[in-house]
Formats: C-alpha cells, structure tokens, sequence
C-alpha cells in the first residue's frame, strides 16, 4: 500500500509542548507505526511546492492521511480540487481531527463541516459503534483517552453512511468521532481525536484504527464510469 501522510506541520514548529510530544511532527509518528504494517508511506507538508501533492505524488497514492488546523486558508484551492479528484477517481481519503474543516473534506461534503468545541482537558470515551465495522477490528468497546479536545454536536456533515464510533466527553457533548462516505470511486473515513497538545497519536488504541482504516479506504483499480451523452450498446428498434 502507498500511503502519503499530509501534515501542516506548523504547531510542531512554534509551540513547544507540541514539539516535545511529536518532535519530528505529527505525520512523522503516523507514518512510523503505519511503516510498521509494512506500508510505504510518504509524507509531506503545506511548505513544500504545491503542498507536497503534486500531479505525480498523488498518483502514487493509495491513502492520503490529512491533518490540519490553523493554516486551511494557506492550501491553495486547485491542490485542494485536485486532491477531491483524486478521491473521486478512487483514492482513498483518512480526514483526522481538525481537518473536518480543511477546504478538501469541505468539497468532499458540501457542507460547512461545522461543530462545538472547548479546550479543557475533557476525559474522552469514544464507543465502538459498529462492532461488525472492519475499522473496529482488535478493539474493545471503547477507547478511553484521559485528555482530549472536545468536539460536540451539532456536527454539520451529511448523514454518514456508517458511524462508527460515538463519543462522550466529561463535560456532557457527544459526537460522531467516527465516520464514512463514499464519494466517486472513493471511500473516507474521518476520525476525530487527535488534538496537537495531546499525546493521542502514540495511543496504541488510536493507532490501530488509523491502520484499520488504511485498509479500508484502500481504493480499487477500478476505472471510473463514463459520463455524459452515451451510445446505444444495442441497435434501438423503431418504432412505427
């Protein structure tokens, strides 16, 4: 599998408690236990040309990674388009965290992607909620992170195809930290936690959905359908 992890890389770099916890940067760390599941995994970072996404780049892609937060504004709109293509075209697409408000999950959902949100340190409790799901596999029937940023609902995305995890926080919110859709010849999965001064990304809990849904985003080689004015495949009788 080719995986390409796409970063800000921002937070790492000017906020000191985040550098102590991803010193090498959040797509570094995802990238490190997904090389474990013997993928190739590529990163890359809004400060590179073209966002490190090029035409090549993405070509070679099975999965894209995307997590981002306080720079969406800085993606430049035809990379964000070209990424969508992508996904339609059968890329598969893992959205992490914040990126619920990127301008390429914005495309994808056609929706603000809005939502409620507190920095507290919230207990978060993130509930299996379809035990059947392949992203659930190795699980039990929650995943308790002690600190987490909380996201409540209303969360303003169409109605999921599936919702796989349910999450409760300390201070009363749920949310719906887990979810699919399919969009063109491919699948996403957007999965909550994740905050950029909490350690979430070395649970080993998290990252066994993070691979989980590596596996299950992975597009087909399937050819897109053809569309637009279309032929008779068999001659059409006249009628009379």
């Amino acid at each position: 599998m080719n995986v390409t992890v796409w970063n800000e890389y921002r937070h790492e770099k000017e906020n000191a408690t985040v550098q102590n916890i991803y010193p090498d940067g959040i797509h570094q760390t995802i990238a490190e236990f997904l090389q474990e599941e013997g993928h190739q995994v590529k990163t890359a970072i809004l400060d590179e040309v073209e966002h490190g996404l090029t035409e090549e780049v993405l070509a070679e892609t099975d999965v894209l990674i995307w997590w981002g937060h306080k720079a969406h504004d800085e993606v430049k709109e035809e990379i964000a388009e070209r990424v969508k293509q992508r996904v339609l075209a059968g890329m598969g697409l893992i959205v992490l965290h914040s990126g619920h408000f990127s301008k390429v999950f914005k495309k994808l959902m056609g929706t603000t992607c809005d939502l409620k949100w507190r920095e507290a340190d919230d207990k978060e409790r993130l509930w299996v909620a379809d035990p059947s799901h392949p992203i659930t596999a190795g699980l039990g029937e929650y995943i308790e992170l002690e600190k987490e940023e909380m996201y409540g609902e209303h969360f303003d995305i169409p109605a999921p195809d599936e919702v796989v995890f349910i999450s409760w926080f300390e201070g009363g919110e749920v949310f719906r930290s887990g979810t699919t859709f399919k969009r063109g010849n491919g699948k996403i999965f957007y999965f909550r936690p994740g905050h950029e001064t909490y350690s979430t990304y070395h649970n080993r809990e998290i990252q066994q959905v993070i691979k989980n849904a590596v596996n299950w985003v992975a597009g087909s080689n399937r050819a897109r359908p053809v569309y637009g004015n279309a032929k008779p495949l068999e001659q059409i009788a006249e009628k009379g």
